[in-house]
């Protein structure tokens, strides 16, 4: 079978195809037969080896929200899983023709809804949900979403709308993002300039909830805007640059939260059950869409990495085998 590896940091050619054995499953594990794979912007700074975190060790992988069926199923795990349309994030040789992933990520999906958009169940709705309510969202608060056309973001704006927010603002990298974001049903301003005076004119008392995955100094400036006791949920920090949180904001009664999805799952299971039932059936009536820019054949994984790193680029970047 094929899978993508990289032997170097660098730039998307350091990509390469390379045919490898199918794996076995180990005691919880599953085999995923691929149907497709989501590629995360995250995966672009690894590959590179200039990430928040630094170079990580080589030879390395992407790794990517997956869906596909289980083929087979390591020790520990109930033999009635083989067959299953599942979803499931998977950290280590995502892109590939099969996947070994942990049983206990892997969540079922309707056989009847396209792969692109139950992609999502693997981790960026339940990334956007849990943000929203870490924030302490409730129905009628006012809602900020930083990099509003990006994979988790699109989708964080239609949630705030489903759960009932007041008014959804999408703060997105550049005009030409502008309209898309209007479309999901935000408003929206665009980073390439004073972005902060806009968010205060749209919302005069400042947001409630403000959700960043941008980092650096757009989490600091986030924190400007935020209402009193507003709630910041910072769960990314795409700028390359972590966050330095200033002391001055807070002493407005504002809060900032950190997030990993890996943490909320293990410590919110019932919740995060919950939240996954809420986006299937939202996914399922089409009141929540899926935007997909490109699909790229494993093959040309390189030209996948190419687009997650294009800035105009909106929604998500998916590779079939």
């Amino acid at each position: 079978m094929r899978t993508v590896r990289f032997h170097r940091h660098g730039d998307p050619d350091v990509l390469v195809v390379e045919e490898v054995a199918v794996p076995t499953p180990g005691p919880g594990q599953v085999l995923l037969r691929t149907e497709l794979v989501a590629g995360s912007f995250v995966d672009t700074s690894v590959r590179r080896g200039d990430g928040p975190f630094g170079p990580g060790p080589l030879p390395s992988s992407p790794h990517g929200e997956v869906v596909g069926t289980i083929e087979a199923v390591g020790e520990g795990v109930d033999d009635a899983w083989r067959g299953r349309r599942v979803a499931a994030l998977v950290f280590a040789q995502a892109y590939a023709d099969a996947v070994l992933a942990d049983a206990a990520a892997c969540v079922r999906v309707p056989q009847d809804l396209p792969a692109a958009d139950v992609s999502v169940l693997a981790m960026a709705a339940p990334v956007a949900m849990a943000a929203l309510s870490l924030g302490r969202f409730g129905p009628g608060d006012t809602v900020l979403v930083q990099a509003a056309a990006g994979s988790i973001g699109h989708l964080a704006v239609q949630l705030a709308r489903l759960l009932g927010a007041s008014r959804v603002v999408g703060a997105v990298g550049s005009a030409a993002k502008l309209d898309v974001v209007r479309g999901l049903g935000a408003d929206a301003v665009a980073l390439d300039g004073d972005w902060t005076d806009p968010v205060r004119a749209l919302v005069p008392g400042g947001v409630d909830v403000a959700l960043d995955s941008a980092g650096g100094q757009v989490t600091a400036d986030t924190l400007e805007v935020l209402a009193p006791f507003g709630r910041l949920v910072v769960y990314g920090a795409a700028s390359g640059t972590l966050p330095s949180i200033p002391a001055r904001p807070l002493l407005a009664g504002r809060s900032v939260t950190g997030f990993g999805i890996g943490t909320w799952a293990a410590t919110h299971p019932a919740e995060a059950a919950r939240h996954r039932a809420m986006i299937t059936g939202w996914l399922a009536t089409g009141e929540l869409r899926v935007l997909t820019s490109d699909v790229v054949p494993l093959a040309e994984a390189p030209r996948a990495h190419a687009l997650l790193e294009d800035r105009a680029r909106v929604g998500r970047v998916v590779v079939v085998p």
